[in-house]
Parts: C-alpha cells; sequence; structure tokens
C-alpha cells in the first residue's frame, strides 16, 4: 500500500463507502438485521455527515475507498455525547496503523466539536476493533445509550475525551 490519505467524505464517495461496509458485513457474517448494514442512509453518508456536529473521514488509496469512520452526536442523548460511527476497513488496511490514525482524528474532531464522551457499539467478535478501543482510552459499560437502533450490537463502550 502506497500512502493512503485520509480525508472528509464528498458525495462521490457515496456508492464506494457503502459497498465497502456492506461487504466487510459479508466477510465478518455480521448480522444484517439491527446494526449499520439496515441504516436508511448507508447509501447517502455524505448527506448524513454534513449536518452540525457530524463528520465522517475515509481512507483512500490510489483512488479506491478502503476505510471510513465518523462521529454524530448520539441520538436521544444529552448534547455533549457522540457516537464514533461506521468504522470499517478493508482486510488488507488492517494492522497497518490506519485504524489508530482514523481514531485519532475522530476523537480529536469530536472534541473540537464540543463533544465530552465518545460512546460506540460493537460485535462481540471483533476483538482487534475492542483492542483499538481499549488503548485510547474506552471502557465498557453495562447497557447501550441514545437510540441507534443497532439492537444486534451487545458490547457497548464509552470514551471521556478529555483524557
Amino acid at each position: 500500500m502506497e500512502n493512503p490519505i485520509i480525508r472528509k467524505i464528498e458525495e462521490k464517495d457515496n456508492h464506494a463507502v457503502a459497498q465497502l461496509i456492506r461487504a466487510i458485513f459479508d466477510e465478518l457474517n455480521i448480522p444484517k438485521v439491527g446494526t449499520a448494514y439496515a441504516d436508511p442512509y448507508l447509501d447517502l453518508m455524505f448527506e448524513e455527515y454534513n449536518k452540525p456536529k457530524s463528520v465522517y473521514f475515509v481512507v483512500e488509496n490510489n483512488g479506491k475507498i478502503i476505510g471510513g469512520a465518523g462521529v454524530a452526536p448520539l441520538e436521544n442523548e444529552v448534547e455533549t455525547i457522540c457516537e464514533l460511527q461506521k468504522m470499517y476497513f478493508l482486510p488488507e488496511t488492517r494492522g497497518l496503523g490506519i485504524g489508530s490514525q482514523m481514531m485519532e482524528i475522530c476523537l480529536q474532531s469530536a472534541r473540537e466539536l464540543g463533544f465530552e464522551k465518545c460512546y460506540l457499539e460493537t460485535m462481540p467478535f471483533m476483538h482487534d476493533a475492542q483492542k483499538l478501543y481499549k488503548k485510547v482510552g474506552f471502557e465498557y459499560i453495562s447497557s447501550p445509550m441514545g437510540s441507534t437502533g443497532h439492537v444486534s450490537c451487545p458490547v457497548w463502550m464509552l470514551k471521556d475525551l478529555a483524557h
């Protein structure tokens, strides 16, 4: 892999980002109901993250979208809590430190947007992802927060953005 670049999503990225997320769900056999796969805006990610206090980044390598992640307000929660959303990477990008770079960019963006805490939901078998989340300070919590609609994601984590 040459020099992948991390940049904000553009409208022209919508199809590639939706394809990438769906491909990873198929690869990892993640449930399609009650997860990000079923989100109604999956094909309109640029529009969804072109809202106040929301941002989505893509990782591009040689013109191909190879990963993405973003932050947005956590629905039905206090306005100081955001959610890390749709952090997915193609298999060839994993283990190269790109996830760590993306995580730092997302958390810094969350701070700049005025958030104090960041929430996320994930699947129990996503051990590498959880390892990364713990490394940057996310801690497990005992119940879900907000209204994500992701009832099939039974692992919940929260990070204090001041640390």
